[in-house]
């Protein structure tokens, strides 16, 4: 592309259709709020029921907001949703593997009972939705699918074996399919989200001490609004970020340099 070709429209989702895993609440909620900004309709597969608000919020930005409510770790559910995507929206060209839990406990009584879930959400369920929006994207030649990864993906978690353990799998996983499908046109890549003002951490917040020390951590000395996220989100989501590839952007405010 010469030079004198670039232009902000590199940026427009403009006509895509997008599956955004758990894009109703939390972080979700600004991915999926992100791509409906930059022109996308996203079909949304989620535990929890959608209380009108992201559907309210994508219909401001002039786009179709599709919610179907499925346990994205339930045998097939995933291939069911690729199609019911393809079906609603007439297509599917970014997938977004939002959808997550974290569990915490003591290493000693972190059993089973909370791996088991973890992994089943966390890592499978986008290791499955990632094969079956493969199985639409090949023959296309095109697709972006981006998976939510952590700042533990690269540091220890207390209290978060499983967390922090399916959240480096999802770096691994990217990089296999961006090894694998970068030939068909298709880029593979994942967000590393750091500290941030969600319901997830508002105990943290709370607590005086656990909350300095983040953000004494942290060189923008603040936790990360969910709307930091967007921007990055559209990069990776848009012909933007053709070239990049098996990379995984980390979004922590300068986190990992101290």
């Amino acid at each position: 592309m010469p030079l004198t070709d670039f232009a902000l429209p590199q940026f427009s989702l403009a006509g895509k259709r997008a599956i955004v895993t758990g894009g109703n609440t939390g972080l979700g909620r600004a991915f999926t709020v992100a791509l409906a900004a930059a022109g996308a309709d996203v079909f949304v597969p989620g535990l929890a029921p959608d209380d009108g608000t992201t559907e309210r919020l994508v219909a401001e930005r002039g786009r179709r907001f599709v919610f179907a409510e499925a346990d994205v770790t339930t045998a097939g559910t995933p291939a069911r949703m690729v199609d019911a995507c393809v079906q609603q929206l007439g297509g599917l060209d970014i997938l977004v593997n939002s959808a997550g839990i974290s569990l915490l406990d003591d290493v000693i009584a972190f059993d089973r009972s909370k791996w088991d879930p973890m992994v089943a959400v966390n890592l499978t369920a986008a290791f499955d939705f990632a094969h079956e929006a493969a199985r639409v994207m090949i023959p296309q030649g095109s697709g972006k699918i981006v998976s939510i990864a952590s700042l533990f993906s690269f540091l220890g978690g207390r209290r978060s074996p499983a967390y922090a353990a399916t959240k480096a799998g999802i770096v691994g996983l990217t990089k296999a399919y961006a090894d694998e499908l970068g030939e068909y046109g298709i880029q593979v890549n994942a967000l590393a989200p750091g500290y941030f003002a969600t319901a997830i951490t508002e105990a943290t917040r709370a607590d005086p001490v656990s909350n300095q020390r983040i953000i004494d951590h942290t060189p923008a000395a603040r936790w990360g609004d969910p709307a930091d996220l967007m921007g990055p989100l559209v990069f990776l989501c848009s012909s933007a970020s053709d070239y990049v590839n098996g990379h995984t952007l980390t979004v922590d405010g300068g986190y990992l340099v101290r």
